[in-house]
């Protein structure tokens, strides 16, 4: 386990007079961290092609639609034959955010899933694999007869993209393959929306079955809201599992937006906070809002500039660090915000992935608190059940970093970690 940010040692094994770390005798480097999660399992493949191969497919130019495996396969096999393809990647939100949080912490993670029982050398299962850190165990992933999701992007001469989507057998992973032990040790499970989508499918139930684990067995559970259009489109139930399950909630202000029906960012983020424990919400050019509770009597104030929206001095308590509200005697509500760092990268060709980036981070600060907490359970530093090892303001600043990174390199997941020491980087941004 990597602890996140650039920190000293000292910072994550204090030891005085009152708390002596024997690290013969300890269990050191053995505490269980991993995170789990489900995805829809599914390769985003892009090709350039002619109009007229979108013509022969069915296709209609520049939107987005559902085809058939038939179809998909058809379409597949004539970019191979054609030699058209430029890449095939891994993709889905839970799939990008356990490989970019095992790729920066080190550390293992869990994903539920289904996978091509058949898989050849060059294809787009292949390909899945391939673009997975290999400290994502895979093991209890659900064998199926057949495709697994495949997200065709079809560029032609003009730049316009047309989206051919083929669910293939994503959604057919059964409530059998959702293994409690592996829930009940974990130190997170991260949900997406997307799976709420349709009651009728099997991984619908899968979702249910693995938030029932996790809350019997109080393992935090993260969820991402997937779009605008499907959280209009599951707005009711999406509330009720949010209330029923829901540890922290991701989103972009968009999302956030359609749910709550504010469109400022820290307006949405107030109102989320009824339903769930923490909010993390992308606002783009904007940068990123993390929002939470704390107990009032341990309420840490900011040394940075109080800053004031549609929330007065909304920062105030951003050193704080988040609590469950229902481990809080008095919560209190907390609001930190970061702007993008560096400004941004100076070109971006996709902004896919730049929010799983930043819960990835936000999800490592988090497993490190559990791993610090089961190695050194009489630091200081868990005299509060608390939900992060770093505060609001800290944990902003992981965040927006990661997504930079992800935003750089034009791809939704990590080729690798952060660089140990950057130039770029000014101590003083981690130190605070």
């Amino acid at each position: 386990m990597k602890f996140p940010g650039r920190r000293k040692i000292k910072h994550y094994f204090p030891v005085n007079t009152h708390n002596r770390f024997d690290m013969e005798s300890s269990v050191f480097g053995q505490a269980n961290t991993y995170i789990c999660g489900i995805d829809q399992n599914l390769v985003d493949i892009t090709a350039r092609v002619n109009d007229s191969v979108l013509w022969d497919f069915g296709l209609d130019k520049g939107a987005s639609q559902w085809i058939d495996n038939d179809q998909a396969n058809r379409l597949y096999c004539f970019l191979n034959e054609q030699q058209l393809i430029e890449d095939q990647f891994a993709g889905g939100t839970i799939g990008n955010t356990l490989h970019n949080y095992s790729v920066l912490a080190d550390d293992r993670s869990i994903q539920f899933g289904v996978m091509s029982k058949n898989i050849q050398v060059g294809d787009y299962a292949y390909r899945y694999l391939c673009n997975t850190s290999s400290k994502v165990d895979l093991t209890w992933l659900q064998p199926v007869d057949g495709p697994i999701g495949r997200c065709f992007a079809l560029i032609t001469a003009d730049g316009e993209r047309t989206f051919g989507i083929s669910p293939g057998f994503m959604n057919q992973l059964s409530p059998e393959f959702i293994d409690e032990t592996i829930i009940a040790e974990s130190s997170g499970l991260a949900l997406s929306a997307y799976t709420l989508a349709n009651p009728d499918l099997p991984i619908y139930h899968a979702m249910i079955k693995a938030a029932q684990l996790a809350k019997k067995h109080d393992i935090p559970v993260i969820l991402t809201l997937g779009t605008r259009g499907l959280v209009n489109a599951i707005k009711q139930p999406l509330i009720e599992f949010l209330n029923e399950y829901v540890t922290i909630a991701a989103m972009n202000e968009e999302e956030a937006e359609a749910l709550t029906g504010e469109p400022d960012p820290l307006s949405s983020s107030e109102h989320m906070l009824q339903w769930v424990d923490m909010v993390l919400l992308t606002a783009g050019a904007e940068g990123l809002y993390l929002s939470g509770y704390t107990e009032k009597a341990l309420a840490r104030e900011t040394d940075n500039p109080i800053r004031s929206g549609a929330i007065s001095d909304f920062n105030r308590y951003e050193f704080s660090r988040p609590l469950l509200r229902a481990h809080c005697e008095e919560p209190l509500k907390v609001y930190s915000h970061i702007s993008p760092y560096l400004g941004g990268p100076k070109n971006i060709k996709n902004t896919n992935g730049a929010g799983d980036g930043a819960l990835a981070a936000l999800i490592h600060d988090m497993a490190a608190n559990y791993y610090h907490r089961q190695v050194l359970p009489t630091s200081s530093k868990h005299n509060k059940p608390w939900v992060t090892y770093s505060s609001f303001a800290q944990v902003c600043k992981y965040a927006n970093r990661v997504s930079f990174e992800v935003l750089a390199q034009s791809s939704p997941r990590l080729s690798r970690a952060l660089p140990e020491r950057e130039m770029s980087l000014e101590d003083s941004y981690w130190d605070q």
